[in-house]
């Protein structure tokens, strides 16, 4: 029977080595599990000196070049000038589109006044009254059948009287 537990508790693990040979267990069966310490494993591995050639990249990629920098500042003030610029745009649509409303606004409150106005005065207008002072005061009567001449107009709205109308 301790043969049989035995061959099941080593059926159960499986055991990888990664790129530095040091054993990894995965997973192991049973009711207890090893604790890996991970600080001799780290210990453990060895480390490796970079090459002469990765060294040099580095340490020049360290350097700053005087033309890099005047690169990295002349496109720093660049962007720096187009992002001012757009804000100043930005705030210029702002306040153009504030204005409008506010112009709107006015023109809306004009119309309605235009129209109470309007108003007002159609009411005011009595018809009857006038229609009366035209005949008794100033004696003016109907038209009748042949007085009444119609002209064509040319697309504007009135007609422009350049002659005396035959009687």
């Amino acid at each position: 029977m301790a043969a049989r537990s035995q061959r099941r508790h080593y059926e159960g693990r499986r055991a990888n080595r990664d790129n530095n040979g040091i054993r990894n267990n995965i997973y192991v069966y049973g009711n207890t599990a090893r604790e890996l310490d991970v600080r001799e494993a780290i210990r453990e591995k060895p480390k490796k000196k970079p090459s002469i050639a990765v060294r040099k990249n580095q340490e020049k990629a360290m350097r700053m070049n005087p033309a890099y920098v005047l690169f990295l500042t002349t496109a720093l003030v660049v962007s720096s000038i187009i992002l001012i610029s757009y804000i100043r745009l930005q705030s210029e649509i702002t306040n153009s589109i504030n204005r409008i409303a506010s112009l709107e606004s006015e023109l809306n409150a004009l119309r309605l006044s235009n129209d109470e106005e309007y108003s007002r005065i159609e009411s005011s207008v009595n018809l009857e009254e006038i229609k009366r002072i035209a005949i008794e005061e100033l004696g003016m009567t109907y038209a009748t059948e042949g007085q009444v001449v119609e002209y064509s107009s040319e697309g504007s709205d009135y007609v422009r009287q350049v002659a005396d109308i035959p009687d």
